[in-house]
């Protein structure tokens, strides 16, 4: 008995395909919980919980960890590599970063776009930036001693092991930096009846 290629063709759509299509259930209860969650999505409703602020997230413990370690003892985690030259002691650096203790995972900081001198922050994040290259990513692990030692900063107790982790957007020299913040110089008015010197 000989199938047409035709016929052969009806017998896949028919039979052969829908099969494919299916799902393959483990065992018919599994079957009956998927249906159930995807025929009837579950309400939500309205929460009146109020939101303490500030807003304070906890970062995991795994992305509290730095893999490597200079010989001064900042911890470092590069996640993205950036390229090019790297910021030095005199420039400013433009980033995206979050600060938060090492400890708990308490978020203490965190700006976007925000203008830094490099040399006018803690000596870990300063060290840490002149690792980074423009568009670099990096976990930084900045114990107490590099970070503010034995005084409490604000939401940072005394003695506290600080994480960041900081994006290097890009990083101007100071000269540059006051350049750009200088006004632009106005130039006299020509003077109609001026005779031209040779």
């Amino acid at each position: 008995m000989s199938l047409s290629l035709r016929a052969l063709h009806r017998l896949v759509n028919a039979v052969v395909l829908p099969l494919l299509a299916a799902p393959l259930p483990v065992s018919g209860a599994t079957l009956h919980k998927v249906k159930s969650r995807a025929s009837v999505p579950a309400p939500v409703k309205a929460s009146s919980a109020i939101i303490a602020l500030p807003l304070t997230p906890i970062v995991p413990k795994g992305q509290r960890l730095c893999s490597a370690r200079t010989p001064t003892g900042l911890g470092y985690t590069m996640l993205r590599p950036g390229s090019g030259a790297k910021p030095t002691q005199g420039d400013v650096s433009l980033v995206n970063y979050i600060g938060y203790l090492a400890t708990t995972g308490a978020v203490f900081d965190q700006g976007m776009r925000s203008p830094l001198p490099v040399n006018g922050v803690i000596p870990g994040f300063s060290q840490g930036l002149q690792m980074l290259a423009k568009t670099g990513v990096a976990r930084f692990c900045i114990p107490a001693a590099m970070g503010y030692g034995s005084q409490a900063s604000g939401p940072i107790p005394a003695n506290s092991d600080l994480v960041f982790q900081v994006e290097l957007l890009d990083f101007k020299t100071t000269a540059e930096v006051e350049s750009m913040n200088r006004p632009p110089a106005t130039e006299a008015p020509a003077q109609k009846d001026a005779v031209p010197q040779p």
